[in-house]
This record gives structure tokens, sequence and C-alpha cells, in this order.
């Protein structure tokens, strides 16, 4: 259960860092793409990462609740169901509001929400790095 616990967490770690480090930050640098149609791409693909997320997510508690998995795995198993959990219940919802008047056309200032996005991401993303290794690392 550890291996597949493993590659399903350092796939989850590839889409966080692909998306969010790579994609999400680039769209605005396309010729042509608004704050408008950048908001709008990046509620569909963050929509999508988030399902996914939560896929593998629940995938990964399964297989550690079925395995004879220490503490320590559990404790990181934890953590990054936490961290998920707590962007899709607090931190997404805030910025999907935000967005939502952004779309709708007013003219608001930077936010600051984005920020707490990208520090539960870099979280995230260290946790996931120390779930997978103390996963293959068994």
């Amino acid at each position: 259960m550890d291996e597949a616990a493993g590659a399903v967490t350092f796939v989850w770690l590839g889409m966080v860092l692909a998306i969010s480090f790579l994609e999400a930050p680039l769209k605005f640098r396309a010729p042509g793409v608004t704050i408008q149609v950048g908001l709008g791409i990046g509620r569909l693909v963050f929509r999508a990462l988030n399902l996914v997320e939560s896929v593998l997510a629940a995938t990964v508690v399964v297989l550690v609740a079925v395995g004879d998995a220490p503490a320590r795995v559990i404790a990181w198993t934890v953590a990054v169901a936490v961290l998920l959990i707590g962007q899709l219940a607090v931190v997404r919802p805030r910025l999907n509001r935000r967005s939502d008047r952004v779309l709708a056309g007013e003219d608001l200032p930077r936010s600051r929400g984005h920020l707490v996005y990208i520090a539960f991401e870099i979280a995230k993303v260290l946790v996931l790095v120390g779930l997978g290794v103390t996963l293959l690392a068994r």
C-alpha cells in the first residue's frame, strides 16, 4: 500500500507544481489575456485541479488507512488533508467571491487572498514531499 500511496502522492504533487506554480502565473503573461479572461480560465483550471486533488487525497487517505501506517505517515496524511480542506472551505470561497466581483466589472485593488492561497500551496507542496518520501522510504 505504501508504494501506491506514494505514487498517488507524487502525482498530486506534480499536478500542484504544474498548475499552481507554472500555469497560473504564466497565463497572465500571454499576449491579450486580460484580468477577466485570466480569472475565468483560472477558475476553471483550479476547480478541476481541486476536484482531482480531492480524489487523490481520498485515495491516499484510504490507502494509508487500510495499510499498516506508522504515526509519522498518518501525521503527514492528516496535515495534507487539513491543508486541502482549508483551501477548499476557507480560502477558495473568498477568492471566488472576489473574482465574481472582478468578473462583474468592479475595479478592485490587488488581493492579499491570493498570497494566502500561495502560502497554502507552498505548505501543501512541502507536506506532499514529506508524505511521499516517508511512504517510499518504508
